[in-house]
């Protein structure tokens, strides 16, 4: 099923606007909320960077909501805070989906080196559950975490 609302406030302009939605992505949304408040505001090549540099674990994500019990990172403190993780699984989740707007904005005729994210956000998912056994006579139930993934571009006068 289509999604047909976005989460977006401000004005559309489809001429200088791309956007792109992936739903039940196997991914955190803690994670992914502190991702999206990192990349607003970025350049797309930026934006990747960031993602590859904490894929290989490089840099690290800042948690400035989720910190409760997350040990600091060595070096300078980014976006004001030193406590972070490598979530791995959920910056290849965004990565695609980055390159999904940036394929979404070339079919537009955007100019894809301009493109600046405007607005990234994500919520719960569908949880996903699985019965793990434990011993003889108890189970035990895991949630699969999943989450709806969204970016809008502008392309910026330079």
């Amino acid at each position: 099923m289509a999604k047909t609302t976005y989460n977006y406030v401000g004005k559309w302009d489809a001429s200088r606007m791309a956007r792109a939605y992936s739903t039940n992505q196997p991914a955190s949304w803690k994670y992914s909320l502190e991702i999206s408040r990192a990349l607003k505001g970025k350049y797309i090549q930026e934006g990747e960077q960031f993602f590859n540099d904490i894929i290989s674990q490089k840099r690290h994500l800042p948690l400035r909501t989720y910190s409760k019990k997350i040990p600091h990172k060595r070096g300078t403190a980014i976006d004001g805070t030193k406590s972070g993780r490598y979530p791995q699984r959920t910056c290849k989740v965004w990565l695609n989906l980055l390159n999904t707007v940036r394929a979404n904005a070339d079919v537009k005729g955007l100019d894809v080196k301009k493109l600046k994210v405007v607005h990234a956000t994500a919520t719960v998912g569908f949880q996903r559950t699985s019965n793990q056994s434990q011993g003889r006579i108890s189970g035990k139930v895991k949630k699969a975490k999943s989450a709806h993934i969204e970016v809008i571009v502008r392309e910026v006068k330079a």
